[in-house]
């Protein structure tokens, strides 16, 4: 069956979780053994089996093994990145000069670039990951690839072409009019076909002339549903180029809403260190912030204030980033958020919920899909069977936890991508470790 096929209502019965409501405002993980009735890849029915079964006589029960979560939502990560994982003991710059730009430019061959975004759809996908924010290549070409090997899984992702004019090695830069150009070609072919959608994306304000943030402005006011997404405040080096090289921007934040892309459809990847006013205008402006803890902890960058985030209000979701941290997982990347606030004095206290929901809900609002990222009625049928090999400590540790908060923890702490023996994608199967 293709990704783009209708397929037939089934009922899924089993152990579901789910956080429809942000724990950070007292919301409660939402546990319980029953059934979901999915048709046509949406869910239309969530309670009882016998209910289910006389709503939709004849359907086909699925039995969940273990537990059912919804699909994961990464809201950064680098497509051009998954065959450099595990450049250790580099700060963020000399990482970018050393293994993330020689390898961007590698991306100039398409032929590699098409094998990349092979590997990188199916990481994301093995991983749980339904739904992602995605950094493409500098490359049109490379970019086009990756927006085909996604349509191919039926991946639900935002995506855009990288841009840059300065800093950067030179087979990386564009000039304003070019990335227009390039930009108008990618929305035209994959924007609003099948779930994809095009994001704006200047690597970084460092490597962006104001020129080339203008071109990048008239691009996201051109179509009105276009995300905008970057970096910011990731390291301490990276902020002091950035105040250098806009000496009137009053934060590197400020260097982006001057040039009018902060917004609703705006999310900032990193933002480990954000002044109290930054802070303030990202949530006037609605724009999300993706933490991304592997790699902020690999790279050295700093532990990321989740409590400073979450008073002011700005929305706050996970990213594995991928090429500066340590894979696709977002079991991974839920544990790592967890360890960085228990490591500072006015850290946030995580529990499972708030884990889970960092890893789906949260990312979904931020990317506008009220429709992904839990398993409730109207939602599509993303989500995950996390059913861990019998013998595992896993799989031991969910025998024996005497609750679903319990077993969601026991998840976080020891689940990793083997642990995830299927995975569905609008109602589709798109995962099965039994397969590989």
């Amino acid at each position: 069956m293709t990704h783009d096929s209708h397929p037939p209502a089934a009922i899924f019965h089993g152990w579901i979780l789910d956080t429809p409501d942000d724990p950070f405002t007292g919301g409660v993980l939402r546990a319980e053994q029953c059934a979901l009735a999915v048709d046509d890849g949406v869910i239309t029915f969530r309670g009882s089996l016998a209910d289910a079964q006389h709503r939709h006589p004849g359907a086909e029960v699925i039995g969940v093994d273990g537990l059912l979560l919804p699909g994961f939502v990464d809201t950064h990560v680098h497509y051009p990145q998954p065959r450099i994982i595990g450049g250790l003991g580099m700060p963020l710059l000399e990482w970018l000069d050393r293994c993330a730009l020689p390898e961007e430019a590698r991306m100039a061959d398409l032929a590699y670039a098409q094998a990349v975004a092979g590997e990188f759809v199916g990481g994301l996908i093995g991983a749980g990951t339904t739904t992602a924010l995605v950094f493409g290549s500098h490359y049109a070409a490379a970019t086009d690839a990756l927006f085909a090997a996604a349509y191919g899984k039926g991946l639900r992702m935002t995506a855009g072409l990288v841009v840059a004019d300065q800093e950067l090695r030179a087979d990386l830069h564009t000039t304003p009019e070019r990335a227009a150009c390039d930009a108008a070609g990618l929305i035209d072919a994959w924007h609003g076909t099948g779930k994809l959608r095009y994001a704006v994306t200047p690597r970084f304000a460092l490597s962006a002339t104001p020129d080339l943030l203008d071109s990048c402005r008239g691009t996201l006011e051109g179509t009105p549903d276009v995300f905008f997404t970057s970096h910011v405040n990731e390291n301490p080096a990276e902020v002091a180029v950035v105040a250098a090289l806009f000496p009137d921007a009053s934060s590197y934040s400020d260097v982006y809403d001057r040039h009018g892309l902060l917004g609703p459809r705006s999310l900032l990847a990193h933002n480990v260190h954000p002044t109290d006013a930054e802070l303030a205008r990202l949530a006037a402006a609605g724009t999300a912030v993706a933490h991304c803890p592997s790699s902020n902890s690999s790279l050295g960058s700093g532990l990321f204030p989740l409590r400073r985030h979450v008073e002011a209000g700005v929305r706050v979701s996970l990213g594995s980033d991928v090429g500066a941290g340590t894979g696709f997982s977002h079991f991974k990347e839920g544990l790592q958020a967890y360890f960085h606030q228990q490591l500072q004095p006015d850290g946030l206290a995580l529990g499972p919920a708030h884990l889970l929901h960092l890893a789906t809900r949260a990312g979904a609002l931020a990317l506008g899909h009220a429709d992904v990222g839990h398993l409730g009625v109207g939602a599509a049928f993303d989500a995950i069977e996390v059913a861990p090999p019998s013998g595992s400590a896993l799989h031991s540790i969910l025998c024996h936890a005497g609750s679903a908060d319990r077993a969601l923890a026991g998840v976080f702490a020891n689940g990793t991508s083997a642990d995830i023996n299927r995975v569905w994608m609008g109602g589709v199967l798109s995962h099965a470790r039994a397969c590989q």
